[in-house]
């Protein structure tokens, strides 16, 4: 497999989707003298040597998941590489998830105001949305990826073959964003989506790396276009208002693209509630987050601290709460403060 999708932001950068990606990889650091990997140490014992040709290479482990994405990691990582006085012209290379390439780029983007990086995504989340478009950063105490910059890679590698070190779990949560694309911008994706189950697309490389490519493709064109989220970007949030808000509720217990799944379901139903979408198309959130065992409730009792949380979602201007909807499969919109009842009722459609 060799596909490659190119993005235009404040850099132009290609995703290439490939089964070689220390080849790959390689090619990037032939001239490099150091190159700093971040990554953590589950992955870094199958990663293995990666020395070439004159380029050292030094590794930086973070915690799993979002653990490693705070100010603590962060601090850390910027005194690690001034104390081993990497330099501009060296790299940094992020392998991991999500929180791995977060945490690696923004470090990069405020490393000496700007080193260049790589990402190697070895998560469905990771390769179809965190390591894609150049979003940055890491969470604070009152919320999630709060604390961040817009800085791309000089390139992204995806190679599917370490989605075999990936818990059912931890796959299915991926699949969330993947979901997410198809009804925002591709219904290719849930037609595909649609003939598997967790188990068979586990086993099927060839449908894995055709819902990756179309994912990566709805979120390059969208990238390019709007690259600071203006407006045109903030479609990608689709269910993540309600699903940041509980990711920081259930104080980031739940994975990401599980509680983008819940705020999913959220919003298929506030929009059921005044009349956006059709009941097919809400029971069709359902249908496809279920089928990829992915949670579609959260527990009852939480409204009050949630909808605060709602509220400092970056969509959000001044005191208005904005959410991304859709009119049908494909087709997107804005919904600026709907009423606190109709919330309400979507709310208690989810509640256990």
């Amino acid at each position: 497999m060799s596909r490659k999708i190119d993005i235009t932001a404040e850099i132009s950068y290609s995703v290439h989707l490939t089964d070689h990606w220390r080849d790959e990889l390689q090619t990037l650091t032939a001239l490099r003298s150091r190159c700093a990997v971040v990554t953590t140490q589950f992955l870094k014992d199958r990663i293995g040597n990666l020395d070439s040709g004159d380029c050292e290479f030094f590794y930086f482990v973070i915690p799993e998941g979002e653990d490693g994405k705070g100010f603590t990691t962060l601090i850390k990582l910027w005194d690690w590489l001034a104390a081993a006085g990497f330099t501009r012209s060296d790299l940094i290379v992020a392998i991991g998830g999500g929180a791995v390439t977060d945490v690696a780029g923004f470090a990069a983007s405020s490393y000496l105001r700007g080193v260049e990086w790589v990402a190697i995504p070895t998560t469905v989340a990771g390769a179809v949305d965190a390591a894609v478009g150049g979003k940055t950063g890491i969470n604070s105490d009152y919320g999630k990826n709060l604390i961040g910059a817009f800085y791309s890679p000089i390139q992204v590698i995806t190679d599917i073959s370490w989605f075999e070190t990936l818990s059912d779990r931890d796959f299915s949560a991926g699949l969330a964003e993947v979901i997410k694309c198809g009804f925002i911008s591709d219904p290719v994706i849930l037609d595909l989506l649609a003939t598997q189950s967790l188990a068979s697309l586990r086993e099927n490389k060839t449908m894995q790396e055709e819902i990756v490519y179309r994912a990566v493709q709805v979120k390059a064109k969208v990238v390019s276009t709007d690259f600071k989220e203006s407006f045109d970007r903030e479609i990608l949030n689709y269910g993540h208002t309600f699903g940041h808000a509980v990711e920081k509720h259930s104080l980031y217990k739940l994975r990401h693209g599980e509680c983008v799944a819940i705020g999913m379901v959220f919003i298929a139903h506030l929009q059921l509630e005044l009349g956006l979408i059709s009941g097919d198309t809400c029971d069709l959130h359902l249908k496809l987050l279920t089928q990829f065992q992915l949670p579609t409730t959260y527990s009852r009792g939480s409204w009050l601290e949630l909808l605060p949380a709602m509220k400092l979602d970056k969509k959000s201007r001044g005191s208005t709460l904005r959410f991304v909807t859709i009119s049908e499969i494909g087709k997107t919109h804005r919904l600026e403060n709907p009423s606190e009842p109709a919330m309400l009722r979507a709310y208690e459609k989810v509640c256990q």
